[in-house]
């Protein structure tokens, strides 16, 4: 990986050993490598400098890896995208998951970093289509209303009103396209599962 130092890698996971664990892989592999512990942190350190490539885990509290990636492919199309997690096996994105690529977490880390190279020698054709491609917001459940219905807060990207959505169907990870109650625009999001809302507050 002789170029990779001219890479740089932003790390997102609430977990210190992990975080620490994959920046030390990542700095030893030639990386110029910066953390994060949450979504917040993430976007406060993308007001410094933007990175490459972001690794996120997808289940955090505050703001989930789901949130972050998604603001992230709306605000940053240029930067590319691992999401990562411990709760999906599979090789492929799980469905909704707004990135480039996965990890599962606990795998062997040859692999990451075979995504992370794949990912920078598909970086222009990427950045294209990223800019493209609808990159509808990840909206995370609040919980029941006082009728016990599930509910959203949707911030309209229009009018950046908040108001309150029922979820009287689950779509897991389909793009819902919801009407502002404040404004005539129509936004895009995809509502966070339950199962991962209750993963991402343990």
């Amino acid at each position: 990986m002789s170029n990779a130092s001219k890479r740089q890698i932003l790390v997102v996971d609430d977990n210190p050993g992990v975080r620490e664990s994959l920046a030390m892989l990542l700095v030893s592999a030639g990386y110029d490598v910066a953390v994060a512990e949450d979504g917040f942190a993430a976007l406060s350190q993308l007001r410094k400098t933007v990175p490459d490539v972001i690794v996120s885990d997808l289940e955090m509290p505050r703001m989930s890896g789901f949130e972050l990636l998604s603001v992230v492919r709306r605000r940053f199309p240029q930067i590319l995208s691992v999401a990562m997690s411990g709760a999906y096996l599979a090789d492929g994105l799980p469905p909704g998951v707004i990135a480039d690529g996965f990890y599962a977490k606990g795998g062997q880390p040859k692999n990451l970093f075979r995504a992370i190279e794949q990912l920078i020698l598909s970086a222009p054709a990427r950045n294209s289509a990223h800019r493209r491609e609808r990159a509808p917001a990840w909206v995370p459940r609040n919980g029941n209303d006082s009728s016990g219905i599930p509910y959203v807060m949707v911030t309209c990207e229009e009018c950046l009103r908040v108001f309150q959505l029922a979820v009287i169907e689950e779509k897991t990870g389909q793009v819902v396209e919801v009407p502002c109650r404040f404004c005539p625009t129509t936004n895009e999001y995809i509502i966070q599962p339950s199962a991962q809302a209750s993963e991402a507050c343990a």
